[in-house]
């Protein structure tokens, strides 16, 4: 009877040792000074300057991508995925203020290849350097037996910091405050289950050419858009004025997301003519048949962070965000009353 060995038991010890040394240069990118060590050990170490605040607060986040993934792996694209995941990561920290200092990630996989692996931490790497934040550690797990070869999840723990005095959130939000909307770049990385139910009952092809998206843009390619990280431009934002409080439009839509940020006693009204929603979102709604009610419960339809601050701040932060080349404009307001987001009007058309 021939004896039996991790190999034989579906793990390749060396691919992952492979795979750990192809994506070292990508990690090693995002560095900032106050990274400790390097790649290879058990734990990341991150030398936090507690000199630089009177009460630091740390801020911790995780997430993942979701099905999305479903569709990288249709398409073998696998270089974008690693920005969607940083992107839900690091703009849910700076919500609340906090600069994200370090992100650790997590690969799962049903068979270790070094071309794949390497992509999506290339991915990830790009996504932190965008966000200014170091990629310190992570881990490579193979499933075989459990996952398919091709098969793959990721996830991702972000650490930020912010200054307990200047943390931002519901509590500072004010009658009379303005909604300011920032541009999505589509769908982000929310609703995936709804858009692959879509695609099945509407037998669309991710390989066709969509008339909405250009002359040689594929539906796979569209839905594939890397999410916008957000955080460099709210952090920003928050030196240059005075924000109360952020929300990152993910899943459960503008209106699911906008409740949170704002408190007891005060609602949001926001008018849904000022602004046109990319056009996945009216591909997506026609092949799938979907209820504009249900897209907008899903979706973040062309929002995918919103700033509220006073009115007084308004002309200073569109500008401002405009320069950083994010589309931005006041898309509503809020005032006393209970606590509920309202979206008015009919959305704008091109």
């Amino acid at each position: 009877m021939p004896t039996i060995s991790y190999a034989s038991a579906g793990v390749n010890l060396e691919a992952g040792d492979a795979a750990v040394d192809a994506i070292k240069p990508a990690l090693k990118s995002t560095t900032r000074p106050e990274v400790v060590g390097g790649i290879g050990g058990f734990a990341g170490l991150f030398a936090l300057d507690v000199d630089k605040y009177t009460k630091p607060l740390l801020a911790s986040s995780t997430d993942g991508v979701g099905t999305k993934l479903a569709i990288a792996q249709q398409m073998d694209i696998h270089d974008t995925v690693g920005l969607d995941l940083v992107a839900m990561v690091v703009d849910d920290l700076v919500v609340c203020g906090a600069e994200p200092l370090f992100l650790l990630d997590y690969i799962a996989t049903g068979e270790v290849s070094p071309d794949r692996i390497s992509d999506i931490a290339a991915g990830i790497a790009d996504g932190c350097r965008y966000a200014g934040c170091a990629l310190i550690g992570g881990e490579i797990a193979e499933h075989p037996g459990v996952m398919n070869s091709t098969d793959y999840d990721i996830s991702a723990t972000g650490v930020g910091v912010v200054e307990a005095e200047k943390v931002l959130g519901p509590e500072k939000v004010q009658d009379g405050d303005v909604v300011i909307a920032m541009r999505s770049s589509g769908a982000h990385s929310n609703g995936f289950s709804l858009i692959r139910e879509a695609l099945k009952t509407g037998g669309a092809n991710l390989d066709s050419v969509v008339e909405e998206f250009g002359s040689q843009r594929t539906l796979g390619e569209e839905l594939m858009t890397p999410t916008h990280i957000y955080a460099k431009d709210c952090l920003e934002l928050i030196s240059e004025c005075q924000v109360h409080s952020f929300a990152h439009i993910t899943g459960g839509g503008l209106a699911g997301n906008v409740i949170r940020a704002l408190p007891d006693g005060m609602e949001a009204s926001i008018d849904r003519s000022s602004w046109c929603p990319n056009p996945v979102f009216d591909v997506v709604q026609r092949i799938g048949d979907i209820e504009a009610q249900e897209m907008e419960r899903t979706f973040n339809m062309g929002v995918g962070m919103v700033a509220i601050l006073p009115e007084d701040q308004v002309d200073r932060a569109i500008a401002l965000l405009t320069a950083r080349h994010v589309e931005a404009w006041v898309a509503g307001r809020v005032t006393a009353g209970d606590h509920k987001v309202g979206l008015t009007g009919s959305y704008a058309k091109d």
